[in-house]
């Protein structure tokens, strides 16, 4: 069952306008992995974790750094979660969470959906 939706938009180059204003930034909101790469993948990062927050309702128990999006062997990317982040979306009851990004055209876009075992 569906128990959450997100969907987040970023322009590109103002965020890469953002994380240069703001250095520290970076740390606050990715993985030392995710540090690493190229401004429009560090935008849809952000899109999917906004887009993931929007989907568990709010950010109650959510740290940005406890959420890090990673490439399945396929290329597919998927959430994986530690900490009280991990724990706050297991206690919603969520079992599944799925992931789609993109970015084209100066844009980056994530689509989340949350799932959870049986009916509500």
């Amino acid at each position: 069952m569906i128990v959450g939706i997100g969907v987040d938009l970023v322009d590109i180059a103002r965020f890469e306008r953002t994380l240069e204003r703001t250095p520290r930034l970076a740390e606050r909101l990715f993985s030392p992995t995710e540090r690493e790469l190229k401004p429009r993948s560090l935008a849809a990062r952000y899109a999917a974790k906004e887009a993931l927050i929007k989907a568990l309702g709010g950010s109650d128990g959510v740290h940005w750094t406890e959420i890090e999006i990673t490439p399945e062997e396929s290329g597919r990317p998927w959430f994986t979660l530690d900490g009280t982040t991990a724990r706050a979306v297991a206690d919603k009851g969520i079992t599944s969470l799925h992931l789609s990004l993109s970015h084209d055209a100066g844009l980056a876009i994530a689509y989340v959906v949350a799932e959870a075992e049986g009916a509500g």
